[in-house]
């Protein structure tokens, strides 16, 4: 038996009706012991370190059914129950060297794993009161009796929002991935291999948030030299990146950003945006009464890829706005998230008369792509030709007021909550 501690969360406290309030939430301290117990193979108990708040957080505190699986041990724990292989590396030409240096599981080495039509995106129930958060983050492992991890290793990937997490099968995720949810069983570990870049660069830029942005931007949108391309949400952990992939492929790219909160942020996300990540222009939505005259204001010629993270009128706007063969990668519709009734959008003729491609997609469809995106970013890190910005709230008793500040734009950059510094 090891050395038991006490164990700070966060829980739900309430179901969220329409926007998420620090009230729903709320924390207490448990107590967990710091060694594995004994007969619990294949589990890795660590210590976490910064934790990743992200939009897709409250579609499982709210009282109905989402694609996403709820924080409940039965969706956490369950399989499908049949799996066919095929080869994936003859697919993707990634090299097995490449997987084993990320730490991906070891059953995405050689073969990729489908799940019957019929057991694809079952829907879950919501999180019960009093059940714990959970979401991505950067760890220590403490100690391990899973093979593929050691004591005093770096890991990211999903955890539970505490000090302390027993994580009992780190490489269950992949059927989650296989039925296209996002976190169906939210216990994907990747090693973190550049220890010489910072470790909350793991919950963004160098994790599922810089994964998101390569998949939508390269494999979605298919960009080419001078194309227009048009961010909303464009300051926050995804649309930074999208911009500035944009310009290294040589588009045109403008960006939108706002608050809910003081206007000096939204001035600052907008700067921000033209001064630090190179966008060629940016506006703050909040002052815009009409979006499609902002937009054409911008893109008089129109637009070629738009990056969706918003939703409702803006996406209608941009519709109005987009090119012939135009490509449109939907991210996110952070405006309907707390909507009771989610607005329509009115004007999907266009998709047929401009002969636009519109396609949403869940970044854990595509980790097979990690170790190509690292390829790709990591130097453009270290050559300072991408930048990256965080906001940071430190300790555990921060994470409900840094998730709520996520939905209302209070956030500049990336947020994230530091729990330890090691």
């Amino acid at each position: 038996m090891g050395e038991e501690i006490s164990n700070k969360q966060v829980i739900l406290k309430n179901y969220v009706e329409t926007s998420l309030k620090e009230s729903d939430m709320s924390l207490r301290t448990s107590k967990i012991q710091l060694k594995i117990p004994s007969g619990c193979d294949g589990a890795v108990l660590v210590k976490n370190l910064y934790l990743s708040c992200d939009p897709f957080i409250i579609n499982r505190m709210k009282k109905r059914e989402v694609y996403i699986a709820s924080y409940t041990p039965d969706s956490v724990n369950s399989r499908p129950p049949s799996l066919f292989p095929f080869d994936l590396l003859s697919q993707k030409k990634i090299s097995t060297p490449l997987l084993l240096r990320y730490g991906l599981p070891a059953v995405l080495r050689g073969q990729r794993y489908c799940c019957p039509k019929s057991n694809r995106r079952r829907r879950r129930s919501p999180l019960p009161p009093a059940g714990l958060i959970t979401g991505y983050g950067v760890s220590k492992v403490l100690d391990s009796s899973h093979p593929n991890f050691k004591t005093g290793e770096l890991v990211w990937g999903f955890t539970s929002w505490e000090e302390y997490s027993l994580i009992k099968d780190p490489n269950i995720f992949l059927t989650g991935w296989q039925e296209h949810s996002i976190i169906k069983d939210p216990k994907l570990l990747l090693k973190v291999q550049d220890k010489d870049l910072p470790l909350s660069y793991y919950t963004g830029i160098l994790g599922m948030p810089g994964m998101t942005a390569y998949v939508g931007f390269f494999e979605f949108c298919s960009p080419k030299k001078g194309e227009t391309v048009y961010v909303s949400a464009a300051s926050g952990a995804v649309g930074q990146l999208v911009g500035q992939f944009a310009k290294t492929a040589g588009c045109y790219v403008v960006g939108s950003a706002g608050s809910k909160e003081k206007s000096a942020v939204a001035l600052m996300k907008v700067d921000i945006l033209k001064n630090k990540f190179g966008f060629d222009e940016a506006f703050n939505y909040k002052e815009e009464r009409d979006y499609n005259a902002a937009l054409k204001r911008h893109f008089p010629d129109g637009i070629d890829i738009y990056f969706e993270n918003v939703g409702g009128k803006m996406l209608e706007a941009a519709l109005s706005n987009m090119r012939l063969h135009g490509r449109v990668a939907v991210c996110g519709m952070i405006s309907q998230y707390s909507l009771e009734q989610p607005e329509g959008v009115h004007n999907l003729l266009n998709l047929l008369t401009k002969r636009i491609r519109m396609e949403g997609y869940i970044v854990s469809d595509h980790y097979h792509l990690y170790p190509k995106f690292l390829e790709m970013v990591v130097p453009l890190i270290k050559e300072e030709k991408i930048t990256y910005v965080e906001d940071i709230a430190e300790g555990i008793e921060s994470a409900p007021g840094a998730l709520v500040g996520l939905y209302s734009g209070r956030n500049v950059g990336k947020q994230v909550v530091v729990v330890a510094r090691e």
